[in-house]
């Protein structure tokens, strides 16, 4: 496990889609050095099907060590983000850190994948990415931290990526795409990276994509939280990078990468967007068919 080193003390982090999964990890991750966390997101009652609650994460990151400010934020809606970022200015005096974390995934063919279910995959991954920015970068401008970090995937251009959920690639390769444009834009003044992970990650909604089971082929939260973690205490000039999760712990030293296998020993199944994917975890994922918003 990467160690704490306390340089995110007194930051403030806004996070969108921090109730729960790898967005709460990095919430919590981050509070452990006393950061203070803006948990953006939608949940706010608990769900039939997924754990966590604004509330609930707030709790968990201030048992951690941070100070928590949870907020009802639909990315899709420009007022309540801006209203969460003039709170979070408000509360904490600033905005250190946009971790752009919100994501809906529907892994359906053209045919089969309704307007609604595109509309949304593409007002939350891509639109939600670029608005949530937006809104921060003035705020970000004036920080000596100042980090965006999206979660999304190296661009790949290879079909195989778009032949069985192509409205679903499009919204990822979007968010991917502001993090190019962003990245150039504020050069100097404001890191922007992305950072996906090299394999599958056990959450509620990994559960509901892969069945019963896939749990034990899933590395935990902890090492997306670890690799933002080394991601967000680097300088400004790191900035531009498309990050993988296990390659830039292996980086920092870490060799034994079965403290985060939910089931050490067990084969791993590679993430999305990176080639070695095997047809397994495109089978076993896609026959469900199912729209998470995350």
């Amino acid at each position: 496990m990467l160690p704490n080193t306390g340089r995110l003390a007194g930051c403030t982090l806004f996070i969108t889609g921090a109730s729960r999964g790898i967005g709460k990890a990095i919430a919590l991750k981050a509070a452990r050095d006393g950061a203070n966390v803006v948990i953006a997101a939608k949940t706010a009652e608990p769900h039939p099907k997924l754990p966590g609650t604004i509330f609930t994460a707030a709790e968990e990151i201030e048992a951690a060590g941070g100070k928590a400010l949870p907020c009802i934020v639909d990315v899709r809606d420009e007022n309540q983000i801006t209203e969460a970022v003039e709170k979070a200015v408000k509360t904490f005096g600033g905005i250190d850190i946009l971790v752009n974390n919100a994501s809906a995934i529907s892994l359906t063919n053209t045919v089969d994948t309704p307007m609604k279910k595109v509309d949304l995959m593409m007002g939350i991954n891509t639109r939600g990415t670029y608005l949530t920015s937006k809104i921060c970068i003035p705020y970000l401008k004036r920080s000596k931290v100042a980090h965006i970090l999206t979660l999304s995937p190296p661009l790949n251009l290879n079909p195989v990526w778009f032949k069985n959920h192509c409205a679903y690639t499009i919204a990822k390769y979007g968010m991917s795409m502001c993090v190019i444009g962003m990245a150039e834009e504020f050069k100097g003044e404001i890191a922007v990276n992305a950072l996906w992970p090299k394999t599958a990650i056990h959450t509620a909604a990994m559960d509901m994509l892969g069945g019963s089971g896939v749990e034990k082929q899933c590395r935990t939260t902890d090492i997306m939280a670890d690799a933002a973690y080394s991601i967000l205490t680097k300088p400004k000039n790191f900035t531009g990078n498309f990050v993988i999760d296990e390659e830039l712990l292996k980086s920092e030293g870490i060799k034994d990468l079965d403290v985060y296998a939910v089931s050490p020993g067990h084969p791993l199944l590679p993430d999305f967007f990176l080639d070695e994917t095997p047809d397994e975890l495109t089978s076993q994922i896609e026959k469900h068919g199912m729209c998470l918003h995350l």
